[in-house]
């Protein structure tokens, strides 16, 4: 670390002190000292406070990402092997089962202390994204030490794939970038969730090529959906619908508006032997569920998953009502004592205002909803908490599963 010192402005750095992990460029004071983007600097207080170190960056709005708290830290090899071997004893700790730890998120960024940096799982392939400029400089031997945590557990990676390719990479004044990190290997990866194996392609696959957070919360469908006719909407890879179909639904469409979606997630029903129960087809959900509705098609389960409405906080507005839309939409297809399980995984979209969307759409369909279970993110995504609740970084993820009741 170099001697560049960052000084907050009074009043300023509210949500670092309740335990956040980003600095924005108005809560500076000053900068004393020559730096490059991406290096490590000292953060002080207005008042001299020593308050950690973190990297800077001055191409981003967040200025400074923190990587620890303790100003007399030095950040080498033994610090970060020590962050890389707590995140790994945490997911063996968390998650229910061995096969769960067969594909599972490893290192989430703020939420491991390693800003800006994700690696996941898929069976013996590890997927690398990074999104910070100051994470560049230590990504490889973050990954070699990750290998090598794993392999004293006997658990042999055969190959590692680099997905950087996220719009925030130009944020940080990094250039997009997909590729191999040491030898080729086929990057068509069989895995299993929930007993339902898919075949994940890394390499163009959504993020980083298959959606794990929301692996239990699949797994919480398997006993609302035994014998009922579900309807699963934007299905991606066929996720919930598969599950739906292996725990016994009696018969389930997948709806996605992308073809390439249905197409895996097709595959990915016959891998299963459930093509005559899990059927797939493209449509625009937005414009599909009206048309269902007007043929007078009713379900026993609604599942809505929809991608991110918004990723800024300046978009919400106009994402609650994206939201309110298909949830509305969604309900008038539930049948009397059916369930519907919707969800958001935007971070803007905080829990409060899902739930008071979710009241607004109820209410406009007359429909009345009685709450089964509310869930986020499986833990292998944790949510690092802070003083100013709604505000911690890692937190995205709201999944509710209702009951649509029949007043008489």
């Amino acid at each position: 670390m170099n001697n560049t010192v960052v000084t907050l402005k009074k009043g300023e750095g509210r949500t670092i002190k309740a335990g956040g992990a980003w600095i924005f460029d108005n809560e500076i004071d000053k900068i004393e000292g020559t730096f490059t983007n991406g290096a490590l600097v000292r953060v002080l207080d207005f008042d001299g406070y020593p308050m950690g170190s973190g990297f800077i960056n001055q191409n981003s709005k967040i200025r400074v990402r923190m990587m620890t708290r303790k100003a007399d830290t030095v950040v080498d090899d033994d610090f970060l092997r020590m962050r890389v071997q707590k995140a790994w004893d945490y997911r063996k700790t968390v998650m229910l089962s061995d096969e769960d730890l067969n594909c599972c998120r490893v290192i989430f960024g703020e939420a491991d202390f390693l800003p800006g940096l994700t690696i996941d799982k898929y069976a013996d392939v590890l997927v690398v994204q990074c999104l910070a400029l100051g994470m560049e400089q230590f990504k490889l031997r973050i990954v070699d030490m990750l290998k090598e945590v794993m392999a004293a557990d006997g658990i042999s990676i055969r190959g590692v794939y680099e997905r950087s390719d996220a719009n925030e990479r130009i944020k940080e004044g990094l250039q997009k970038h997909k590729d191999f990190i040491g030898e080729e290997f086929d990057t068509n990866v069989e895995i299993v969730e929930n007993g339902v194996h898919y075949m994940v392609d890394v390499v163009n696959g959504q993020k980083t090529g298959f959606f794990l957070d929301q692996k239990y919360n699949r797994l919480a469908m398997h006993r609302i959906c035994k014998g009922k006719r579900v309807l699963d909407c934007f299905t991606h890879m066929g996720t919930f619908a598969l599950n739906a179909g292996l725990a016994g639904a009696a018969d389930v469409t997948g709806l996605d508006i992308s073809d390439y979606a249905v197409e895996q997630a097709t595959a990915n029903a016959k891998l299963n032997g459930l093509e005559n129960t899990v059927k797939f087809r493209a449509a625009n959900v937005l414009d599909e569920l009206p048309k269902l509705h007007e043929a007078g098609e009713k379900y026993d389960v609604v599942i809505l998953d929809p991608p991110a409405f918004t990723k800024s906080r300046e978009a919400t507005k106009n994402a609650i009502k994206g939201y309110r839309e298909v949830n509305m939409k969604g309900l008038k297809l539930v049948k009397d004592g059916g369930y519907l399980a919707t969800c958001s995984c935007s971070h803007f979209m905080t829990q409060d205002l899902f739930t008071q969307m979710m009241h607004q759409a109820a209410k406009a369909v007359h429909k009345r909803l009685r709450q089964v279970e509310f869930r986020t993110q499986a833990p292998d995504h944790p949510i690092l908490w802070n003083s100013a609740p709604g505000t911690e970084e890692s937190y995205y993820l709201k999944f509710f599963i209702f009951q649509v009741v029949e007043e008489k």
